[in-house]
């Protein structure tokens, strides 16, 4: 076991390593996991113009892929769909409806024009050897676009997953301009399956967005949805629909999808259910509104990083203004090389250089008379003569001679100082160079790529707002259950699957509870109503304890936790005689317990003296003695009490005190 642990510490490290790196998440400088980049490398290699066979490319590029042909061919169909970088022809699948490609030998691809002129450069491509060393690939593409922000991507390695969201082409491509011009920009997702957008926790690729079905209300009675949001397909959003149907959070007659090249599926609503109580049902319950999250993960130098986009534009920027100067310097090489030799041939052939060579009877004899005849010119040349330089003399055709020829040349000199001289402006004014550049892809390009989804901002729905109450709950006081599947003909509620029920027995306990198809509720049943939480719900409450001493209280119900049983009164073998709803400012009329010698044999209290207490707190005690029944008085019954003249009344007989609670 000890010589075991560190080979698999060792080999998992490698493997997690491989996995992160070379498979799952992308790199920062071309925007591409390996398998995406050996695709449209093989592409290139065999690009004629043509369309290939998908069957042929996926071949082709298992000879720098290891995976297996399921891997490259899904990988292909996905790319291609994204319209960037691959021409489709055939049946690619369908990101709408969530179709599958046919099979790779009847679909062909080729590279796109954008994809020729700004993904490949032969010269600044680093390689490595494939996986077998039969053959090479490239370590990254020298892209000059932002292609981590343009596809999106998401991918699941060993400890860490990524998911970057796709943003446009043509906001991407300003953007760029905006960082080299210095000023600020703001980069928003678009989907391909349009929908609206709500990017107000977006922050910066760090949050979260969500995305809503593009909804028309052709009329009250009819919903017909237009677009579907990011993440979905017309078949996930019908199943989603036809689910909450059925558990009834969503009223619908029938549903029909009729999507062909674009999304159209139709919603009838059924008699008394109307449009603008469907849709923010829809949006509810439905997948017609996804939240979708952003995580920013990428490899930068070999290691795992999470940037934010802004941070991976100003990069990406940075990088493109670097390839150009490669790319423009290398130009500049070639046009010095070009010089060098335009030059180099009009000395040997003006001056008749040639003509030194012809008593030389030896290689070396040649090589050094065309030395020694350009040696005087030395100050003309661009660089150094190399052996390399004179075989190419050598080599020229003896036409070559002529004044035409000779004409030509000097044309030609002329032509290649003004390109160097106009490739070193460039590099001179590389920022200028590099916005000229995107603005020429923008021009050429960017009308092929409009905005799809549509900024907005949503309000949110309330679940609960918008549920349908299609639940109907009562309670039966013979076996003391309450519920959905409970057949009793008092406290008959119509509930949603959302709403809160609050229970208040005799005995002063209550509890909130959710729907339930069958719950015991011990204790006689006093209140039993819909319990809002935002609001809570206020009581006065009169009760005695055991030795018949009232009280009385204001409470406000509001905090709880669902299903916990909680107390009213502290007694337990108390009761509550009085549940008044709200703050009530009527008279409580109490007939004490009769006993010797007794002089004051009833009292009343105001109730509308009371203040607010906790739902636990003990109350006010409204008399000293104990209470053998009391009554409730309206306002207006004391005052027209108090108006008219009191009759005398009997003194009651004395008696012992009867036992605790005999009367109701």
């Amino acid at each position: 076991m000890t010589e075991l642990k560190p080979l698999m510490e060792r080999n998992f490290l490698e493997y997690a390593s491989y996995v992160i790196i070379d498979r799952a998440i992308p790199d920062l400088r071309d925007g591409l996991k390996p398998v995406q980049r050996r695709i449209l490398a093989t592409l290139f290699k065999v690009d004629d113009g043509k369309f290939h066979k998908v069957a042929n490319i996926i071949g082709d590029t298992m000879k720098l892929h290891p995976h297996g042909d399921a891997s490259i061919g899904d990988a292909l169909v996905v790319l291609a769909n994204k319209e960037y970088f691959i021409e489709k022809q055939g049946n690619f699948g369908n990101i709408i409806t969530g179709h599958s490609a046919a099979a790779s030998r009847y679909i062909e691809c080729r590279l796109t024009d954008l994809a020729r002129e700004t993904l490949f450069s032969k010269e600044l491509t680093e390689t490595r050897p494939s996986y077998d060393g039969r053959t090479t690939e490239p370590v990254f593409l020298p892209a000059k676009l932002p292609i981590l922000l343009m596809l999106g991507t998401e991918g699941i390695a060993v400890g860490m997953a990524t998911r970057i969201l796709p943003h446009n082409f043509c906001e991407l491509l300003q953007a760029q301009i905006a960082v080299l011009k210095s000023e600020p920009f703001e980069l928003l997702p678009d989907f391909a399956n349009g929908g609206l957008v709500d990017v107000t926790e977006y922050d910066d690729g760090r949050g979260k967005v969500r995305v809503r079905a593009r909804i028309d209300v052709s009329n009250e009675k009819t919903v017909v949805i237009r677009e579907v949001p990011f993440g979905t397909t017309t078949e996930s959003l019908l199943a989603s629909i036809e689910n909450a149907a059925l558990k009834g959070k969503v009223k619908i007659a029938s549903i029909d999808d009729f999507t062909t090249d674009t999304v159209e599926i139709e919603i009838d609503l059924p008699r008394g259910v109307y449009a603008d109580e469907v849709v923010p049902q829809l949006y509810a319950h439905t997948d017609c509104e996804v939240s979708v999250s952003s995580n920013m993960v990428m490899i930068r130098d070999r290691h795992p990083v999470e940037l934010s986009v802004t941070e991976v534009l100003c990069i990406l920027t940075d990088n493109l203004r670097g390839i150009i100067k490669a790319e423009l310097e290398l130009e500049l090489g070639h046009l010095e090389d070009t010089r060098h030799w335009l030059t180099l041939e009009r000395i040997f052939i003006e001056n008749r250089i040639y003509k030194r060579i012809e008593e030389a009877t030896t290689a070396e004899a040649v090589k050094y008379e065309v030395y020694a005849g350009l040696e005087a010119f030395e100050d003309l040349l661009v660089r150094a003569v190399t052996d390399d330089d004179i075989e190419r003399l050598l080599k020229i055709p003896i036409r070559r001679i002529s004044q035409y020829d000779i004409d030509r040349n000097r044309e030609e000199i002329t032509k290649t100082k003004k390109a160097i001289a106009e490739v070193n402006r460039k590099l001179r004014k590389l920022t200028a160079t590099t916005i000229a550049y995107l603005e020429s892809i923008l021009e050429r390009f960017g009308e092929n790529f409009p905005r799809r989804t549509e900024i907005t901002t949503f309000k949110n729905v309330d679940v609960r707002a918008v549920a349908r109450q299609n639940l109907r709950a009562s309670y039966d006081p013979e076996t003391g259950f309450f519920g959905t599947a409970v057949k009793g003909e008092k406290y008959q509620l119509q509930l949603s699957e959302y709403d809160k029920v609050l229970i208040i027995s005799k005995d002063g306990s209550y509890r909130i509870i959710s729907p339930e198809e069958k719950v015991l509720i011990p204790g006689k049943v006093i209140y039993l109503d819909v319990f809002d939480p935002d609001e809570g719900v206020r009581f006065t409450v009169v009760y005695r304890d055991k030795g018949r001493i009232t009280w009385a209280k204001k409470v406000h119900i509001r905090a709880f936790i669902r299903d916990r049983e909680y107390e009213l009164i502290k007694d337990k073998e108390g009761r509550i005689d009085l549940l008044l709803p709200g703050d009530s400012d009527d008279c409580i009329h109490m007939d004490f317990v009769p006993a010797k010698r007794q002089r004051v044999r009833e009292g009343r209290f105001d109730l509308s003296i009371l203040d607010l207490v906790g739902a636990s707190a003990r109350g006010r005690r409204l008399a000293p003695k104990p209470v053998l029944r009391l009554r409730k008085l309206r306002k207006a019954e004391v005052e027209a009490e108090a108006a008219a003249p009191s009759p005398e009344l009997p003194d009651p007989p004395e008696t012992d005190q009867p036992s605790l609670f005999d009367e109701e």
